[in-house]
């Protein structure tokens, strides 16, 4: 029996592990109790098995193992990147960004649908904090919505789901653990995470389109009378004609002296130019353009400009991502400045906030550290690399194993401890396969992403419920009575997105080109010759030659 255990020591205490989970201890101490317990019955069994590599001696190896966490320098920007997204959402860049783009979009049917899509997308580019989104986008979308005749379970399914769009969309705190954990670089992580986001969102955008067509009752139009912003759109499509054209003869003119930064920076003159006519035109009062058409210029470019910041300075390589959301933090509390609303009260909320999150993120880290030396010193990561080579089917069916495994424990678990305890164990097994680490996080981050909308523990979920009215209420404006939102309509309303992030996950897994940018042909080290010039026998000098030494005698 003894025998026995100790030979299958590694599933036992992966086991241990959710039966400490379940009975909801804490995770960072739950880890790091399984890794000392199983440490201990390790090291008792060490005779009886030579698959366990543990003596006492190794445990002196764990201060070094918790100093690596605070020593590391990719973790420093989900403190910045928190801090960043709480400031904008405590300063009123959602709602200012929520009440413009539902104006534009409200004289068409699923506009406000559409307006939250689009602000969803906007607020992961520039918060990348999916509470944040939810609760902010929940709190202004929803009872418009809820006024206007909006199906309930749709309404709260797209305002859910746009909001976890700040899982995958850049800068996600998710993909900067995901990059830790598989060894990548996060700027490789945010690059290959881009279009597949911007893809979901579209998905999104079309699935809305589609309802209006043939469920217009679902997503109405807002009536005339509730469309504050006055005026035509035309003179905002004239304005992003003269901007397009002004960036296209400026990427005409630095093409040739700015390489491959001639598309950014002829891209920052266009939008510079778009913000200095409307903020003329309302300073000036010349009224060349509507007030809609200003209004949307104004509050839109500010947030553009942040995600440039942040964004833009990582791709073309001039900052790190702990840079960049340096900058992007000290670009929100400007804004923040900007609009008048930095203030103490802001200030200490956001530190509160960012420091509760930091420290839960590390010590679910430092936790996984010393999990991980137990678990690595019974060869657990042997156990888990056989366990998936072994399936029949080869990289198919690892895909497949792997993304059932991450969906059914997205219900349960947080995406952190997904990351901190399952993550590490699958990578070495991705590596076996050859799967591309950086495809292989960003399947694992759009299957994450789910995690937040699946019941019974979907984040997002919970975030929409806190928001959301339970019981009848009465309209503000309108004083109508009208009817809450129950649960089950919340749950409803998840389950259609769920779908449509499945057929994303489906997508990004079947073209691989959408994360995996093209790379030259590798070079075969053989090939290389590596020719040395030789000196010219009679003491002189020819081309390609080397001149003899010096002469002393």
């Amino acid at each position: 029996m003894i025998d026995l255990l100790a030979h299958n020591l590694a599933p036992v205490m992966f086991l241990a592990l959710i039966g400490f989970l379940l009975l909801g201890y804490p995770v960072a101490f739950a880890l790091a109790a399984n890794g000392l317990l199983f440490f201990v019955i390790a090291v008792e069994l060490s005779p009886y098995s030579d698959e366990i590599a543990l003596s006492w001696p190794l445990l002196q190896t764990l201060p070094g193992r918790v100093l690596d966490v605070m020593r590391n320098e990719t973790l420093l920007a989900i403190p910045f990147f928190t801090f960043m997204g709480i400031v904008l959402e405590k300063s009123g860049l959602a709602e200012d960004i929520l009440d413009t783009v539902g104006q534009l979009f409200g004289p068409v049917r699923g506009g406000l649908a559409f307006a939250v899509i689009l602000v969803g997308a906007l607020l992961a580019a520039t918060t990348g904090v999916v509470a944040a989104s939810v609760i902010a986008m929940g709190l202004i979308s929803l009872p418009i919505m809820l006024r206007y005749g909006y199906d309930r379970s749709l309404a709260t399914g797209v305002i859910a789901a746009s909001g976890t769009l700040a899982q995958i969309i850049p800068p996600s705190i998710v993909l900067i653990v995901l990059a830790d954990q598989l060894g990548r670089s996060v700027g490789d992580f945010y690059a290959g995470a881009l279009v597949p986001g911007l893809m979901l969102a579209g998905l999104y955008g079309a699935y809305i389109g589609v309802l209006a067509i043939f469920r217009p009752q679902m997503v109405p139009a807002l009536p005339t009378s509730a469309r504050s912003l006055t005026g035509s759109p035309v003179p905002l499509l004239a304005l992003l004609l003269l901007a397009a054209a002004t960036g296209a003869v400026a990427f005409w003119l630095f093409s040739g002296t700015l390489g491959e930064g001639a598309g950014v920076w002829a891209a920052v003159l266009a939008v510079v130019l778009a913000y200095g006519l409307a903020e003329a035109d309302q300073r000036l009062g010349v009224n060349l353009l509507s007030e809609l058409a200003r209004r949307v210029v104004l509050v839109l470019v500010p947030p553009l400009a942040l995600i440039f910041l942040v964004l833009g300075t990582i791709f073309l390589g001039v900052a790190t991502p702990t840079e960049g959301g340096a900058m992007g933090a000290a670009g929100a509390l400007a804004l923040a400045t900007a609009r008048r609303r930095f203030g103490v009260r802001l200030l200490s909320e956001a530190l509160e906030a960012t420091t509760r999150l930091s420290c839960f993120v590390i010590f679910i880290l430092i936790g996984s550290r010393i999990f991980s030396l137990t678990f690595y010193g019974i060869n657990g990561h042997v156990w888990v690399e056989e366990l998936f080579l072994g399936l029949p089917g080869g990289i198919w069916a690892f895909l497949l194993a792997v993304n059932l495994l991450v969906f059914i424990l997205g219900c349960f678990l947080d995406f952190f401890e997904i990351a901190f305890i399952v993550v590490p164990l699958l990578a070495p097994v991705a590596s076996a396969f050859g799967i591309d680490l950086v495809w292989f996080g960003i399947i694992i981050a759009m299957n994450l992403q789910t995690s937040f909308l699946t019941p019974p523990f979907g984040f997002a979920l919970f975030y929409m419920r806190s928001v959301a009215p339970a019981a009848p209420f009465a309209d503000k404006l309108t004083g109508r009575t009208i009817a809450g939102v129950s649960t089950a309509q919340i749950y409803l309303g998840a389950a259609r997105f769920i779908v449509l992030q499945v057929v994303m996950i489906v997508v990004v897994v079947m073209f691989p080109g959408l994360v995996i940018s093209e790379k030259p042909p590798p070079v075969d080290p053989a090939t290389i010759e590596i020719q040395i010039p030789q000196p010219v026998p009679d003491g002189g000098e020819s081309d390609g030659g080397i001149p003899p030494p010096p002469s002393f005698d």
